[in-house]
């Protein structure tokens, strides 16, 4: 992803922070995963718990999910989940973002 199109991004995604926060505080508070990823997009998707309603005015719909789920449905190969912890970073400090855009679909790390 070019620096301009991860500016816009997260400049688009700057007024979802805060709840994109207390998801993944209560993901990983209570414990159902360490590796919370919200899937970022602009389709239908049938992935994850919706944090952004239908009446929401912005460009992208957000989707709070986690590693677990991801490798459920196939997303992630099992043989692919140790690599997938090691690039993946602190939930504390970091949003990890499945952007899926006409660009394609791609991980992304977002500072909270």
């Amino acid at each position: 992803m070019s620096t301009s199109k991860y500016i816009q991004l997260e400049k688009e995604l700057a007024p979802y922070k805060k709840i994109m926060s207390l998801a993944s505080d209560s993901i990983t508070d209570q414990e159902i995963t360490k590796y919370p990823i919200f899937v970022i997009h602009q389709h239908n998707l049938e992935i994850g718990v919706s944090l952004t309603g239908e009446d929401d005015l912005g460009v992208w719909k957000i989707q709070a999910s986690s590693l677990e789920e991801f490798v459920s449905k196939q997303l992630i190969e099992p043989n692919k989940i140790d690599s997938f912890r090691t690039i993946y970073k602190n939930s504390a400090k970091f949003f990890c973002l499945f952007v899926i855009s006409e660009l394609g679909a791609k991980f992304i790390f977002l500072p909270r």
